[in-house]
């Protein structure tokens, strides 16, 4: 080590460090510039150990501040209250389990309200989990536990919310029925899971005639409209659908336009065709405001046929118009069946659909008389049970 006298003017050398020419003092100076080296990063650590205290001195009065602040207040309701000590006892012996107001001031509430659920957007006009065409089969057994299991959103009696969107219509589904257990299984297979896709709020409602006498297709499509609204008076739509009748496409959405809608234009049975210019029948859909335009649907269609006809006339003479969807989204398979014991032919519907005009203003809605015998809330639709009375015997032909 070297014994420097006056710094940077004379050094002399120690043992083990020779004069300038000699290699072991380029060595020293090496040793000297480390040095010098580590002694500035020494400083820097210093330093920067130096300002990450200040920092944290700062936070850690910065918090005490607030615990500071949010403890004053505690402490100043205390003597507020300790101000009126005889009021808050008077008031508490005129009037227990009460709390006084403390010098005429209204309190703060006890409890902030929670936060209000946020509301819901629109539904698409166009759902985006909608498939297509579908594959109909009524050849595997149907099971009502299975229908249910697959359905487990649908709510007592047949009633469903998408829980993602606000629909702009509520729908109820009105199905004239009686002893087609076996057919009902699979429209409700098929049908509620096309309806939760295509995002409707909505209820199912099995109208069942009590009895054997002829069966009245409208008139218990009358009765469904009326004891639907009677459950919700929100319904503004109404399908009236057929139980032997499912959609093969899920695009065709059952909801109600400016015009009434005809769902079922092309049935398997007709070939894959509308019959003809004027047929409404199978599943259609009216507006709550364009079925009482009509007046309903005729009571007096006792039988089979006939009163589909009566409907279309009754539209037409109203200034309205029927819309149907694309003949390749409008098809439909029929269950096949024999036709129901007591609802043979209607041997007078061609003459009452030519009275059309003439009967629609007192035959209808506004006319219908009905007994309702039960209302039964299923896990997948509404049943309700009804006497709608029987047919007025008929003269005989010849």
């Amino acid at each position: 080590m070297a014994v420097c006298v006056e710094e940077q003017r004379l050094c002399l050398p120690a043992a083990g460090c020779p004069g300038p020419s000699g290699r072991p003092a380029a060595a020293c100076g090496m040793s000297r510039l480390l040095g010098g080296t580590l002694e500035r990063v020494c400083k820097a650590v210093l330093l920067l150990c130096l300002l990450h205290f200040l920092v944290a001195v700062i936070l850690y009065f910065d918090v005490y501040a607030q615990h500071l602040a949010f403890f004053s207040r505690f402490s100043a309701r205390g003597p507020a209250r300790a101000l009126h000590p005889a009021a808050s006892s008077s008031t508490n012996c005129s009037r227990p389990n009460t709390t006084a107001p403390s010098s005429g001031l209204p309190e703060a509430p006890s409890a902030r309200p929670g936060p209000t659920a946020p509301a819901l957007p629109p539904c698409p006009d166009s759902p985006p989990g909608l498939v297509g065409r579908l594959l109909i089969e009524f050849t595997s057994p149907m099971p009502l536990e299975r229908v249910q299991r697959e359905n487990p959103g649908v709510l007592l009696g047949g009633r469903y919310a998408p829980p993602d969107c606000t629909p702009a219509q509520t729908v109820a589904v009105i199905i004239p029925f009686r002893h087609r257990e076996h057919h009902l299984r699979y429209w409700l297979h098929y049908l509620h899971p096309i309806l939760r896709r295509q995002r409707l709020r909505y209820g199912v409602y099995v109208i069942n005639q009590h009895g054997e006498d002829t069966f009245n297709r409208a008139k218990l499509l009358n009765v469904g409209f009326l004891e639907a609204l009677k459950e919700d008076a929100t319904y503004d739509c109404f399908i009236f659908s057929d139980v032997d009748l499912v959609p093969m496409d899920d695009r065709n959405l059952y909801r109600c336009g400016d015009q009434p809608r005809h769902f079922a234009i092309a049935m398997d049975k007709f070939g894959f065709r509308l019959p003809y210019a004027g047929y409404f029948g199978g599943v259609s859909g009216l507006s709550k405001a364009q079925f009482l335009r009509i007046n309903g649907f005729p009571n007096e269609y006792w039988g089979w046929g006939g009163e589909d006809d009566d409907i279309f006339n009754r539209i037409s003479l109203t200034g309205m118009k029927i819309s149907r969807p694309d003949i390749r989204i409008g098809r439909y398979r029929m269950i096949k069946h024999d036709r129901d014991k007591h609802n043979e032919p209607n041997p007078q519907r061609f003459t009452k659909i030519q009275n059309t005009k003439l009967t629609m203003k007192r035959d209808g809605i506004g006319s219908v008389r009905y007994q309702v015998l039960e209302v039964s809330r299923q896990p997948l639709f509404t049943n309700i049970t009804v006497d709608i009375g029987r047919p007025p015997s008929w003269p005989p032909r010849g």
